[in-house]
């Protein structure tokens, strides 16, 4: 199976993400917020300082246009975070296979999955330690946290063979989650955040010290409620069936749709847990720009 990058990140998208840094807020207490708790000298990300040019050091290192001017070899040093451990927690339960009627054959799944891919790639990028927790199909799939390329590609192997299917699995089950994770890890958890069982781990998690995000993807019919004539509605988990007037019952739906994203939306913020939406008609990296890219929430 070819688990290279372009089949689940587009060329496009890999561009955008070299402006995306996967950071965690972490507060000291009640003094101010950082970003790693340590810092170190290295090829890192904010600059720090030149020092000469020691045979070793990378070429794309060196400043040449101080070369220019000095006719001498220096190298930009930086302050380099220190390495993270990211957990990507992924909804797969049936309502996963969720796909709007304007792009039938693309899921929420589908999104999901590539949004976890790119994800892996930043932390891969920056060295940083992950792994990935799916629950879905009344079960847990794990892939622990490591690094490197190999790490790469056994998450993304385990994303190529997912399917939305089921619920989430019974809370013993669930206690993966914060048996692997530590305080300060980053929880970034993908779905559709309407889950009571996802809402409550998240919050345990945040409580427990882990560093929490919700990016909730969402599909624009959803949104937008486009639906003509009648119509039947099936919750994919429950069974349950809903046979009615679309117009007729627009207005009720979009009522109840705002205040159950206000609910949620409180919840999280409550449990200290930065959250995102991002929809299905938007691009892949929608979410992960507004949570970590410039000019994002944490910017």
């Amino acid at each position: 199976m070819d688990v290279s990058g372009p089949a689940l990140i587009p060329a496009d998208v890999r561009g955008r993400l070299r402006g995306v840094q996967l950071r965690a807020r972490r507060a000291a207490g009640q003094q101010g917020v950082g970003l790693h708790a340590s810092r170190s000298r290295g090829a890192g990300l904010e600059f720090a300082q030149y020092r000469a040019y020691e045979p070793g050091d990378e070429l794309r290192q060196i400043d040449w246009k101080l070369y220019a001017r000095s006719d001498r070899f220096f190298v930009r040093e930086a302050e380099r975070e220190s390495p993270l451990t990211l957990w990507l927690l992924l909804d797969a339960s049936a309502s996963a296979g969720h796909a709007d009627q304007s792009r039938p054959g693309h899921t929420r799944l589908e999104t999901l999955r590539g949004v976890a891919a790119c994800a892996a790639e930043l932390a891969l990028r920056q060295g940083d330690r992950f792994g990935l927790i799916v629950f879905g199909d009344d079960r847990v799939q794990l892939v622990p946290a490591g690094v490197g390329t190999r790490q790469r590609d056994r998450v993304w192997l385990a994303l190529h063979g997912l399917r939305a299917a089921g619920g989430w699995p019974p809370e013993a089950a669930q206690r993966v989650a914060w048996e692997r994770s530590g305080a300060h890890d980053l929880v970034l958890m993908l779905g559709d955040g309407f889950d009571d069982a996802g809402l409550m781990l998240g919050e345990r998690l945040a409580k427990a010290g882990r560093e929490v995000v919700q990016l909730q993807v969402l599909g624009a019919d959803e949104r937008d409620f486009p639906f003509q004539g009648g119509h039947r509605f099936r919750d994919p988990e429950t069974g349950e069936e809903l046979l009615g007037d679309a117009a007729a019952l627009r207005a009720d739906y979009l009522r109840r749709f705002g205040q159950a994203m206000r609910e949620r939306e409180a919840r999280w913020q409550a449990a200290g847990i930065r959250h995102a939406t991002q929809y299905l008609d938007e691009p892949l990296d929608a979410g992960l720009q507004r949570l970590f890219g410039t000019g994002g929430a944490w910017a």
